[in-house]
């Protein structure tokens, strides 16, 4: 198998947990969110932070297959 064969099968992988994960969680404690009237604001920052390490990880890993 290619490396490159590898790198599409982990990023497959760690898509199908994040998917996973994110169907059972769904919004993460810390989000912020404000509802006011019929306007509600949303931001994800601990979704955000918890995205960005898992593909920091995913990214670390396949620079070292390489």
């Amino acid at each position: 198998m290619t490396g490159f064969g590898k790198i599409f099968i982990v990023i497959g992988i760690a898509f199908v947990v994040i998917g996973l994960i994110w169907s059972f969680i769904g919004k993460l404690p810390g989000d912020i969110s404000f509802k006011k009237g019929n306007v509600t604001f949303y931001f994800p920052i601990v979704t955000s932070i918890v995205v960005s390490i898992i593909l920091s990880l995913i990214f670390y890993l396949i620079g070292r297959i390489r």
